[in-house]
């Protein structure tokens, strides 16, 4: 089953939440309109946003309160993908020219700056002071994120446990939160949205995890981008933490540096499917993804609870 095909029920209220983020992004400045206009049309499965309406449903369900929530989360996260570019000094995102490659660096930073204070502007409407600490804790812990992926870059001697956390600031806290935040929205009981986080958080380990898996396994026309991209910008992954339990493998990673070339970094990408690292891989994110699941069977039965259940099978084991 497709991936929009599990939460078509709500195929109306995305469509409103589509609309309110082309207004949100409106600006008197031209070049910030069309630097943040050009992120929002590059795409997305806007799983954010879909957790935030799916969350909602536990409860008091809004669309006029729940699409402030989820307008927010997603600029969050085009603002962290917009910082992102420019750290991995990335040209492509998803087939298409980033902001940092059709502009340049200072329009890239300024752009996710202004797109993150649309994020908090975006949810002023909302009066419950928890779900303002919540936003605010989880946009200081994806900029700690940003710094710390900058400080690790090319750092081969790293422990496993520092990825972990990385990917968690990354990614995970921000699918919680979007769970979290939708469902306090929607006034659910305190129980039911600490679980709900829960679920999120382990949902986005392993989304993360898959993530970094396809940039070994999926190819270049799939991913967007050139296959082995994360190692060559000098972000050590899952993969490459256990491809590096070989020695001799260790050795040949440990040589790259930002001017390695594509033939080098395909024939690395070779050596690392042979040490059986994708597998265990594999095997890491689905420890995630079943722990989600387990958290999801101890929530209320409802038609969003059978979403998020295909929803997390969906992008935890996804192959592109």
């Amino acid at each position: 089953m497709k991936l929009k095909m599990m939460y078509s029920f709500l195929n109306s209220d995305i469509n409103i939440i589509e609309k309110k983020l082309e207004e949100t992004i409106k600006t008197e400045s031209l070049l910030l309109k069309q630097a943040s206009m050009h992120t929002l049309l590059a795409g997305g499965k806007r799983i954010r946003p879909i957790f935030v309406l799916l969350a909602g449903k536990f409860g008091d369900y809004d669309i006029n309160v729940l699409k402030d929530v989820a307008v927010a989360l997603e600029l969050i996260h085009m603002a962290s993908l917009v910082h992102d570019d420019v750290i991995d000094d990335a040209d492509l995102r998803r087939g298409k020219p980033t902001v940092k490659s059709k502009w340049d660096n200072q329009v890239a930073m300024y752009t996710g700056d202004f797109v993150f204070a649309l994020a908090l502007e975006s949810m002023t409407n909302i009066e419950n002071p928890l779900a303002h600490k919540i936003l605010a804790d989880t946009m200081v812990e994806v900029t700690v994120g940003e710094i710390e992926q900058i400080k690790d870059k090319y750092r081969y001697d790293q422990k496993f446990r520092d990825y972990l956390r990385r990917i968690k600031r990354k990614t995970a806290l921000l699918i919680a939160s979007s769970c979290q935040l939708g469902a306090i929205a929607a006034n659910v009981e305190e129980s039911v949205h600490k679980k709900l986080y829960q679920f999120g958080y382990y949902v986005g380990m392993s989304y993360q995890i898959t993530d970094d898996i396809l940039d070994f396994t999926a190819t270049g026309e799939e991913l967007g981008k050139p296959a082995g991209s994360d190692l060559l910008h000098g972000n050590i992954t899952a993969p490459v933490f256990f491809a590096m339990e070989n020695k001799t493998v260790r050795e040949k990673i440990e040589q790259v540096h930002p001017d390695t070339t594509a033939l080098d970094i395909e024939e690395i990408i070779s050596l690392i499917k042979q040490t059986g690292a994708i597998e265990k891989s594999v095997q890491l994110s689905d420890q995630y993804l079943n722990k989600a699941l387990a958290i999801l069977k101890e929530l209320p039965d409802n038609r969003a609870k059978k979403s998020f259940q295909e929803i997390a099978k969906n992008i935890g084991r996804r192959k592109f």
